[in-house]
This record gives structure tokens, C-alpha cells and sequence, in this order.
């Protein structure tokens, strides 16, 4: 009796640990930062025309979980923190507009962290929701980002989304005196790449 105790023993902690190695090497977590690789281009029109302003200065941190065989398997966290005054376009006098808008004298940074993540089972589509937070105000919002790991294992991430000023308590800019006024509808395209 002792002896089949002892087999079975020896059986269920063999089986244990198996299941243990199975569950802890086909994920791994893999810390990444954004490297002067990125671009955030906003979108809008206006009742003159439609205008542009970019930025390729933001501070970026995430990290990504990976199976063995190298394919994307999770986002657990993603913050990135950018000056919104590095937003530009090719017309000074917009940025002053836009700037007077976003309040950047009193709310002089544009966060965002991740709450969630899922990857889609290919791991080339990454729904992210977290807190977007411009002017002072905090939503939360979805983002839906195309992805592509390359060879050297850096992470590309592409996407847009659109987001209404007024949401974050924005008014639309206006021009000469009000003679034009911009749409409270505006397209965030971003494309960034992720080194570890």
C-alpha cells in the first residue's frame, strides 16, 4: 500500500511540474520603448480648409508578451506622455490657435494609459482602451492599431482614431474674429515602432 502511494505520489508532482513548465515558457513578458520612431499627425478641417500638425516627440513605454514561436501575444502595459505644444503645422498661426485651445499654458502635456489590451488571434491587431487625457480632461477611449514584429524583434504600431473636441471640453477653434471656424471632429493617425 505504501509502495503504490509512493508511485502515485511521485506521478503527481512529476505531473505538476509539467504543467508548471508548460505554463511558464510559452509566454514571456518583453519590455519595450519608443526610440525616435514615431509620428502623431492630427487631422481636422475648417470652413477655409483642412489643416495638419505633427509631432515626432513623445516618451513611450510598453510591454508585450510573446510565445515561443515569436507570434505577438499580449499588451499589459502602454503610457506615453507628450508635450502638446510639440504639436505642429506648417502655419505659426494655427499652432497659436491650437495651442489657446488645448490650454497648453496651464495643461502643457497629452497622456494616455493603457487600461486593457486584447490581440487578435494572428497578433497583427491590437484594441487597446485607456484614458486619453488632453486639456486637462480624462477619457476613456478604444483604439483599434495595426501590428507587424519584425525580424529584430521591434514591434510597428499603426492605427487612427477620431475624437471629438468637445469631449474633452475643447471648443473648435475659430479664425479672424470667428470669419472661420474649424470642425470638432479630428483624425489622430499614429505610426510607432517599439525596441526592446
Amino acid at each position: 500500500m505504501r509502495i503504490y502511494t509512493m508511485k502515485t505520489l511521485c506521478k503527481t508532482i512529476a505531473l505538476l511540474f509539467l504543467i508548471h513548465q508548460l505554463t511558464t515558457t510559452t509566454i514571456a513578458q518583453v519590455k519595450h520603448q519608443q526610440k525616435n520612431d514615431f509620428t502623431l499627425t492630427i487631422n481636422g478641417t475648417s470652413t477655409m480648409h483642412d489643416w495638419e500638425m505633427k509631432t515626432s516627440k513623445i516618451a513611450c513605454n510598453a510591454t508585450f508578451t510573446f510565445y515561443e514561436d515569436g507570434e505577438l501575444g499580449g499588451l499589459t502595459l502602454l503610457n506615453f506622455t507628450m508635450p502638446a505644444e510639440s504639436l505642429k503645422s506648417e502655419r505659426t498661426g494655427l499652432d497659436a490657435v491650437a495651442y489657446k485651445a488645448l490650454k497648453t499654458s496651464k495643461y502643457p502635456t497629452i497622456t494616455f494609459n493603457l487600461r486593457s489590451a486584447t490581440v487578435s488571434k494572428q497578433g497583427t491587431v491590437i484594441t487597446c482602451s485607456g484614458d486619453l487625457t488632453v486639456a486637462g480632461v480624462t477619457q476613456t477611449i478604444d483604439i483599434v492599431g495595426a501590428t507587424q514584429v519584425n525580424a529584430d524583434k521591434s514591434i510597428i504600431v499603426t492605427g487612427n482614431k477620431q475624437i471629438n473636441m468637445r469631449d474633452f471640453d475643447i471648443d473648435p477653434p475659430a479664425f479672424l474674429f470667428g470669419q472661420f471656424t474649424t470642425g470638432e471632429n479630428v483624425v489622430i493617425s499614429f505610426n510607432l515602432t517599439f525596441r526592446h
